[in-house]
């Protein structure tokens, strides 16, 4: 099972966005830091904020936020929210495939199966569970620490 760019970078958005505790992160910044386009980017920024992963907020301080909070979001979830269709085969897309074994054969039961158990599988992680080597994370993102504990450091 391959999985498309789309579900990557929503895992990526979502890691980068958990990364920043609570902070808005910027388009421009998580573009940047992952070396993709923008563009991209913003492609996929609805169905993150259609399926309650992310909040945006316009403006000059806005940008993006979780929704969630990271244990509470598994990574089944994101890769079902991403992926446009599941058919592993040409089977699984009954309406265009005409395959004269297709009332008795068991391939696509099979597919199925080894489907369901792969997402069963993504829905044991969560995204904090992702991203728990918080420091690391961030200085492999360049992500500043958060303002609050930058304050209490240097006091």
């Amino acid at each position: 099972m391959r999985l498309t760019q789309q579900a990557n970078y929503s895992v990526r958005i979502l890691m980068y966005c958990a990364a920043k505790k609570g902070e808005f992160a910027k388009v421009s910044e998580i573009a940047r830091v992952y070396d993709i386009s923008e563009y991209h980017l913003f492609k996929i920024l609805p169905i993150l904020v259609s399926n309650g992963f992310i909040t945006t907020h316009r403006g000059r301080n806005g940008g993006l936020k979780l929704a969630k909070d990271p244990a509470d979001i598994t990574l089944g979830q994101i890769i079902r929210a991403a992926e446009e269709n599941f058919h592993l085969a040409d089977c699984f897309d009954e309406g265009s495939y005409d395959c004269p074994l297709l009332s008795m054969c068991d391939f696509n039961h099979a597919l199925n199966d080894a489907l369901e158990s792969f997402l069963k599988a993504l829905d044991k992680y969560t995204l904090a569970d992702l991203t728990q080597k918080e420091g690391d994370m961030r200085n492999l993102l360049d992500i500043a620490e958060p303002k609050s504990v930058a304050t209490a450091a240097a006091n």
